[in-house]
Formats: C-alpha cells, structure tokens, sequence
C-alpha cells in the first residue's frame, strides 16, 4: 500500500507507535444504482474507495482524488453522509493507526473502472443486494449510510 510521504516522515520520528490519521471513504453509485468497490490488495477483501488526507486537503477533494486514483473513476462528491472513529489497526510492517473516517456518498460521472494503483487487486460495480460475501464490516457500515442518508437528517455521527 502506498503511504503518503508526510506519514513516512512521522515514522522515522515514532516509528511503529499509534498514529492518529484522518481519513476519507467514497461510496460511488452509478446511473443504475452500483456501487464501486476495489479488492484490497493488503487483506485481499472487497472495500468501498478509501485513503488518508494530505496535509492541508480537504476532505471531499481527498474522495474525489482517491477514487481516480485507485479506479480510473471520476465521480463528484453529493454528501457527507457519516463520520466514524475505528478501532487501532496493526498492519502487517507493525505500524500502529487509528482513523477518524469521513464518508461521502458520491455520484459517477465518466470513467471505466480499472485497477488505477498498487492499492487495489481488482474493481468493480456491484448492486446493493450482490455485495461480495468478502466485503470488510467497515465498508458494509459505510454503503449502509450512504444508501440510508437522508438530507432532512445529516450525516451519521456515532455517539
């Protein structure tokens, strides 16, 4: 997977210790209603577009940029639909981070979905009711907000 500069330049100075990151996750829907999900190439299961911010990047322009990336998709952000807080992650290197999440419901605009990046084995467009069996909980949790968002409401805040 490859790792934004600015968290290689903090890792020489704390090596594997817990890091706080910020970032973001896109839940694309296409014209008929699929949604985009790459095979991650870290732990070989299907997940929503996902990656860490760049200092000083905003958020919606992070979702954007990842799912060109990671997918050859060029999709334009609709919501914010949830913020998340998750567990510490241990990657296999030792590296320790926790995430405070961002999730965007974004709508497809052009593009045909390839694999953009190192980051991903495999994408493709599924429909709501033919998720992969492998698909990750963080990612179910995040379609399901998406798909659930109601404007009149706002985004979904964990308590």
């Amino acid at each position: 997977m490859p790792v934004p500069d600015f968290v290689l330049e903090l890792r020489r100075h704390v090596g594997t210790a817990p890091l706080w990151l910020s970032g973001v996750s896109a839940v694309v829907v296409d014209p008929d209603g699929r949604i985009l999900l790459g095979r991650r190439t870290d732990t070989g299961r299907w997940a929503v577009v996902s990656g860490i911010l760049d200092p000083g990047e905003q958020p919606a322009v992070a979702a954007v940029r990842e799912v060109a990336e990671e997918t050859g998709i060029h999709a334009e952000v609709e919501s914010l639909v949830s913020v998340h807080s998750g567990e510490e992650i241990t990657y296999p290197n030792g590296d320790r981070a926790s995430y405070l999440d961002l999730t965007f419901l974004c709508r497809y605009r052009s593009g045909q979905a390839r694999v953009g990046d190192d980051e991903s084995l495999e994408v493709g467009w599924f429909r709501p009711d033919g998720l992969p069996e492998d698909l990750q909980e963080t990612s179910r949790q995040r379609i399901a907000d998406a798909l659930g968002y109601d404007p009149a409401v706002g985004p979904r805040f964990i308590r």
